[in-house]
């Protein structure tokens, strides 16, 4: 039976991937070039700011060194972070429901200790979260397996025990590859074929995970 459910951040938990495929546009518009929406969804969707500045200046040729690009970066996703950065259908009641079922909660982002804690508490829901890992507490980034490993030691669970819910291609890799369940939530793009064999579910939004798990609970009792 499960007893730990392992969250994603962005375009799962925060309404954000958006803003950050405008502050990639923001960076290589400044030097003359162009991201596409599509070439970010594949490219750059689901893995740590790190990862994607040392790609972006690679591939964009971008006349920049990481830690200009990255605080160039950093400081846009300030200002659009102060307008206010949404939750996802369904996170909240989600959330509320695991609480109160008392399944451990835990986090597993790509993003930074200070930029989570910070989106978390601006939507006051931070208090859930029993852990939280993040990209720079392991050596390899998603879609290699560290970071949903991590979560598990943290939980002091076994990963059979564990779900994880992401919404990228690099996030289902990462949790097939640590051997946990995981169900899909797409935001901005829908997994391909050969990430779909990877899932145990994919769902339309957070509201139905409460669902799934009721379901599953059901079927292990009636064993």
């Amino acid at each position: 039976m499960k007893s730990t459910v392992i969250f994603d951040l962005d375009g799962l938990l925060i309404d954000s991937e958006i803003i950050s495929y405008q502050l990639y546009c923001d960076l290589t518009e400044k030097y003359g070039q162009y991201i596409s929406k599509e070439a970010y969804i594949h490219g750059y969707s689901g893995k740590t700011a790190i990862d994607n500045m040392q790609r972006l200046i690679e591939e964009y040729h971008l006349p920049v060194a990481m830690e200009e690009g990255l605080a160039f970066t950093s400081w846009k996703e300030k200002g659009y972070f102060r307008k206010g950065v949404p939750l996802k259908r369904g996170a909240r009641e989600l959330l509320s429901y695991l609480k109160r079922r008392q399944y451990k909660i835990v986090l597993a982002s790509s993003s930074s200790r200070k930029r989570a804690v910070g989106v978390l508490s601006q939507n006051g829901i931070g208090a859930f979260f029993d852990h939280m890992v993040f990209g720079t507490d392991v050596k390899r980034g998603k879609p290699c397996p560290d970071i949903f490993q991590k979560a598990c030691e943290y939980a002091g669970e076994l990963p059979e025990n564990c779900l994880v819910l992401e919404d990228s291609e690099a996030g289902i890799q990462a949790a097939y590859s640590a051997g946990i369940d995981v169900i899909c939530i797409p935001d901005m793009k829908a997994p391909g074929k050969g990430f779909r064999k990877m899932e145990t579910a994919e769902l339309p939004s957070l509201n139905e995970v409460i669902f799934w798990l009721e379901k599953m609970q059901e079927e292990e009792l009636a064993i």
